[in-house]
């Protein structure tokens, strides 16, 4: 549930606020397209939490400079649940 803080926050930040997370996903060989069907409320939050990021900067530079994969987990608020998909799937 999103609080109205929030909520305000969200839409301050624009449509592209969460634009990072289909591309991290990607680098990381997450399936958006099967992530959607299959656990959409999950892509909903994570695309919150994206939204809601303090470290835009960093994750973008990594992101153009390939190395995300490698560091995404030092600052990215998304990594528990990313972590939590890449065991699941692994199962």
């Amino acid at each position: 549930e999103v609080s109205p803080g929030d909520l305000d926050e969200l839409v301050r930040r624009g449509p592209h606020a969460a634009d990072e997370l289909p591309v991290l996903l990607k680098a990381l060989g997450i399936d958006e397209a099967v992530l959607e069907r299959t656990q959409p409320l999950v892509v909903r939050d994570m695309e919150r939490v994206c939204a809601m990021c303090r470290h835009k900067s960093q994750c973008d530079g990594d992101l153009v400079a390939g190395t995300a994969a490698a560091h995404y987990q030092d600052y990215c608020a998304n990594a528990p649940t990313i972590d939590g998909l890449e065991k699941a799937a692994a199962r």
